[in-house]
């Protein structure tokens, strides 16, 4: 499996699914922005250009992306909101309990979605496997376009004193002119260290 998107078609989707992607997430000088193109597809066509793929959850405290099959997308999202309502917030607590049991059981173990949740200190992605990824860099993407996304974040990071809210609309702006899967059409949510 990739690591970046959640199926062996490259993140387009089998026949007669939707697809939701890409979704970028960048930390920089105590700020984690989280930011989500607005296109949904069926196959090759486009649906919808400004579904939003990015939400704030437990209070504001946390940000959560999507990017896969949109009904496994929100099955994850909802459970993983439980997970943070039990585990209190705790965002790595809920992110493993949350992975354990995508590992665990059969039905969860086929849906075709992947999340990158963040709080102002880490940011996760937890794939189609169960598995959770904490990205050595300050920057990660996922779905369709996440490879230029994620390319253009680090290239950004390293290589200008934008901001984190910044790299992340102008990733999504660059994956958009290259990935027919990815639009403009871009969500941003930012959470700030206090």
């Amino acid at each position: 499996m990739n690591a970046f998107n959640f199926s062996a078609d490259g993140g387009h989707g089998s026949a007669g699914t939707f697809q939701s992607t890409t979704v970028v997430a960048v930390k920089r000088g105590g700020v984690i922005a989280m930011a989500g193109d607005g296109q949904v597809t069926f196959n090759n066509t486009v649906l919808k250009a400004k579904a939003k793929k990015v939400r704030r959850m437990y209070e504001g405290k946390v940000l959560a992306g999507f990017a896969g099959a949109s009904s496994d997308a929100f099955t994850l999202l909802e459970m993983f909101e439980k997970k943070l309502e039990q585990y209190m917030g705790s965002l790595a607590r809920a992110a493993y309990e949350l992975a354990k049991e995508w590992r665990q059981d059969k039905y969860l173990r086929r849906l075709e979605a992947m999340l990158l949740v963040a709080d102002t200190a880490n940011i996760y992605l937890i794939n189609g496997a169960g598995d959770i990824v904490e990205p050595d860099y300050d920057a990660i993407a996922i779905g369709s376009g996440s490879v230029m996304a994620y390319s253009s974040a680090l290239a950004l990071l390293e290589n200008s004193a934008l901001g984190a809210e910044d790299i992340a609309r102008k990733s999504l702006e660059i994956a958009s002119r290259i990935c027919v899967f990815t639009n403009s059409q871009i969500t941003i949510e930012t959470l700030e260290k206090k």
